[in-house]
């Protein structure tokens, strides 16, 4: 077995584990990155996930380095792809125009720039990639971690890398149960956090959030692209979901539940009205990458994301189960997913009274795969430490903190530069924030059949304490997998947020590096944190939100 050691190792290559990689190796540090897949960038990449932002995100409220990326992924779609000038024009180019995000992106393009970032860290030596690596081992020596085993997915061989600290970026929290670090999955109990929107009776370990297997769909729309009929298509097909509240129609149709208030409502696959309200019916458009209109003449097909309540996979929770299970259920998921595609291609009902679109197709050249699904699945809820602190639905939630009578976080507006208030009222403020987010606490439907919870939350920090275990001294949480509750992970799971906590890890390794001190301390001791929250800012990381105010 081979051996190797760093300064800083992360184990995940995700959006987090890329941001920590960032900032550790701009401060000096020689860092190892390992990742299942053979792309970085996770959510971003692999997954296949176009970013879910918030509605500030053009002005404020991500780090400069998330900022960077944005700003590079525009650039690059403008050196390199034939756009008509009003696109290339538009500082804000969307270049799916879809509307789940200001920044709907191919995949591959998100990969091009995370390799370019990583690029003079990788030449300078201080960074290494290890990809197609999992994590099998780690040795751990009372409440420190000394080497994580990894193999090589690709040839078997295994690597024993060694680093006075070590970061879990990856999608399950993987790293947890190897080193036997402390951790909760699932839901917790009300008469534990106190939440309003936690299980009434006891915890429930394996209440997980669906995950989904995504996949890139393009139209071609004098094309024959009918796939071969999945070998589980039947049963999907005619697919009853059992969920509490009721689901009341089968997954695969047009028709589904609005997932803030469970109402029903119908979509259509595309719209040609053009009117505002009647294009977000069209689940074409949610996630859409390539928009036709922003390309000269000849215009490509476009190209969409499906990422929609029909492939959401919610039959078993795969944390913590055998092997066996967790690749059984995958290739569910997956089978769902090539389902979805057979039946809008074969079945789906079309508004002129036809059935099915034989012209879409699996794009397969966007992912990186034979078979146009994604690299790897999108997972939105992880393993989560036992850490110093965890952030609760009383800390960020609108109603939690509000009462009934709240007025929605999704309508506010930017009023100034200082920290200020929805109507007097704000997320808990955090004395050692090292970020900032924003979303909804948003969850799918979960594996304990619970359909979903989609609730405002008031914009938030991130708590350095929630970074930090509450007893293994060197191993940080650098993704999802930080103090958060099963409702909070809602909020704290999307793109900017994942970054900014695997960049503020990265960060706090290498400066405990640098002034020989440990987690815990950087915390505890007012002037080291002080120290290190400035040094976050001059990097420039948001530690707080200005002011906003109900439109």
């Amino acid at each position: 077995m081979k051996q190797s050691q760093t300064d800083v190792l992360i184990v995940g290559g995700g959006v987090g584990g890329v941001a920590a990689a960032l900032a550790a190796a701009a401060m000096g540090r020689r860092v190892i990155i390992t990742e299942p897949t053979n792309w970085l960038g996770g959510q971003l990449t692999a997954q296949a996930v176009p970013p879910d932002e918030h509605r500030w995100i053009e002005s404020f409220g991500c780090t400069r380095r998330y900022r960077q990326f944005r700003n590079a992924v525009r650039r690059y779609y403008r050196q390199h792809y034939p756009l008509t000038a009003e696109a290339r024009g538009n500082p804000h180019l969307n270049p799916g125009d879809g509307f789940v995000s200001r920044l709907c992106h191919e995949p591959r393009v998100g990969l091009a720039i995370i390799e370019q970032m990583l690029a003079p860290h990788r030449s300078s030596g201080r960074l290494a990639v290890l990809p197609r690596h999992e994590p099998i081992a780690a040795d751990a020596v009372g409440d420190r971690v000394r080497s994580v085993t990894l193999r090589d997915l690709n040839s078997g061989n295994e690597l024993t890398i060694s680093a006075p600290y070590i970061l879990d970026a990856t999608e399950l929290g993987d790293l947890l149960p190897l080193a036997g670090v402390e951790y909760v999955s699932g839901a917790e109990s009300r008469r534990d956090t106190g939440e309003l929107h936690a299980l009434d009776g006891p915890a429930n370990p394996e209440d997980v959030q669906s995950l989904t297997w995504c996949f890139a769909m393009g139209y071609d729309p004098h094309g024959e692209h009918v796939i071969d009929k999945p070998a589980q298509y039947e049963f999907w097909r005619d697919y009853q979901p059992k969920l509490t509240p009721q689901w009341p129609m089968k997954l695969l149709g047009w028709t589904h539940q609005l997932p803030q208030t469970l109402e029903t409502a119908h979509r259509v696959l595309m719209s040609d009205e053009g009117t505002q309200e009647q294009n977000r019916q069209a689940l074409w458009l949610f996630r859409r990458i390539l928009a036709a209109h922003h390309y000269q003449q000849p215009r490509p097909d476009e190209v969409t994301i499906v990422n929609w309540h029909m492939n959401d996979y919610w039959q078993a929770n795969i944390i913590d189960a055998p092997p066996e299970q967790v690749a059984c259920h995958l290739e569910a998921a997956r089978q769902l997913s090539l389902s979805v595609l057979y039946w809008l291609q074969t079945e789906a009902p079309r508004p002129d009274g036809g059935v099915g679109y034989p012209g879409l197709c699996m794009r397969g050249d966007i992912t990186g795969t034979s078979d146009g699904l994604a690299k790897a699945p999108y997972i939105r809820e992880s393993r989560r430490i036992k850490a110093l602190f965890t952030v609760t639905e009383n800390h960020v939630g609108t109603e939690a903190r509000c009462g009934r009578n709240y007025i929605s976080s999704e309508h506010m507006v930017y009023h100034g530069k200082e920290q200020g208030s929805f109507a007097g009222v704000t997320a808990e403020t955090f004395h050692d924030s090292v970020g900032i987010g924003a979303y909804r606490i948003d969850l799918h439907p979960s594996t304990a059949g619970r359909n979903y919870i989609d609730i405002s939350s008031l914009p938030f920090q991130i708590p350095l304490g929630a970074l930090i275990p509450c007893r293994v001294r060197n191993l940080l949480a650098a993704c999802k997998n930080i103090g958060t509750t099963h409702i909070t992970n809602g909020c704290y799971r999307l793109h900017p947020v994942e970054w900014n906590i695997g960049e503020a890890a990265g960060a706090l390794a290498a400066y405990c590096l640098e002034h020989d001190l440990e987690p815990n301390a950087v915390r505890e001791k007012s002037d080291h944190l002080s120290d290190f929250q400035n040094m976050l800012a001059r990097q420039g990381v948001e530690l707080a939100w200005p002011v906003l105010s109900p439109l």
